[in-house]
């Protein structure tokens, strides 16, 4: 049976100076993350640029990632777009692609009433036999799908089976691990919310920290699981200034330049996304000395 466990590290990619895929650098930098925490990979998300890359290159990262890391921990493949039956087309090509299970997002800018979000993804999982698990970040797509949807969503189809909950909404959060069998995933979406989603129902954190304290954020979250709330409050407390600092201007902007100022294989942007400003590499530098990292 597959497991998610308790995080899944949103990665990012890295890109050359000519902004192709690194992709060697990809594969070491989930080797990376298996050795630090982590106990899954998601590929190609937000943080991960997944927007202004190829379907051939996801296919390929997708691919690469599995063979380097599949064994040791649970590869996540994004896979959504605004557009339903393109979403499915590429689902197909990612189901051979060696990867675990899916993540799919809200539709953005054409912004689909709770009848069209629902349509939509059933529409995905009755065309594939693997998990999917929904992301709701409505301050990236213009629109959420409310937790009502989610419920009935995971009432109708068995393989979706979790999600990713990035609208900062604890309601909705705490609604939806209420309705939902205990096998369904709520994730927070959201470093910084991971401890009081926990708190209402939730099961882990998909993280943009744990590239540089995933050690630490599997530790909260397992203290928290194991009962010492007084460890996960500590630890939450302690590492608050990371999971809010490198969120100090867009993602994934500060986390890249995290990892490439620890030596870690980040790379280059693709445009339209750049790289931190002197100012706040200078910032996201006395963050990490503070917080024990650098």
């Amino acid at each position: 049976m597959l497991t998610f466990g308790n995080v899944i590290t949103a990665m990012i990619t890295p890109f050359h100076e000519d902004e192709s895929v690194n992709y060697e650098g990809a594969v070491k930098l989930a080797q990376y993350y298996c050795e630090n925490g982590s106990d899954g990979i998601l590929v190609a998300g937000t943080t991960g640029e997944g927007a202004t890359m190829t379907e051939e290159e996801k296919l390929k990262l997708f691919t690469d990632i599995s063979a380097a890391v599949g064994d040791k921990v649970m590869v996540m493949a994004n896979v959504g777009t605004n557009n339903t039956a393109q979403t499915i087309e590429f689902m197909k090509k990612a189901e051979k692609t060696g990867v675990d299970c899916f993540l799919a997002i809200v539709p953005y800018y054409n912004k689909p009433n709770q009848d069209g979000c629902y349509a939509h993804f059933a529409a995905l999982a009755k065309a594939t036999d693997m998990p999917i698990l929904i992301y709701n970040v409505p301050g990236r797509t213009g629109g959420k799908i409310e937790a009502a949807t989610v419920v009935k969503l995971a009432h109708d189809f068995k393989n979706i089976v979790g999600i990713k909950e990035a609208s900062g909404d604890l309601n909705a959060a705490t609604t939806i691990a209420r309705d939902t069998d205990d096998d369904f995933y709520v994730y927070s979406g959201e470093d910084n919310l991971t401890l009081p989603i926990l708190s209402v129902g939730g099961c882990g954190v998909i993280s943009v920290a744990s590239h540089i304290i995933g050690k630490e954020m599997n530790e909260m979250v397992q203290a928290y699981k194991d009962g010492d709330i007084k460890k996960a409050m500590e630890l939450h407390q302690k590492y608050l200034p990371v999971m809010t600092g490198i969120f100090c201007t867009v993602n994934p902007t500060p986390i890249k330049a995290c990892c490439n100022m620890l030596g870690l294989p980040a790379g280059a942007f693709r445009l339209p996304m750049v790289d931190a400003s002197p100012k706040v590499k200078e910032f996201l530098t006395q963050m990490m000395k503070d917080a024990g990292v650098m």
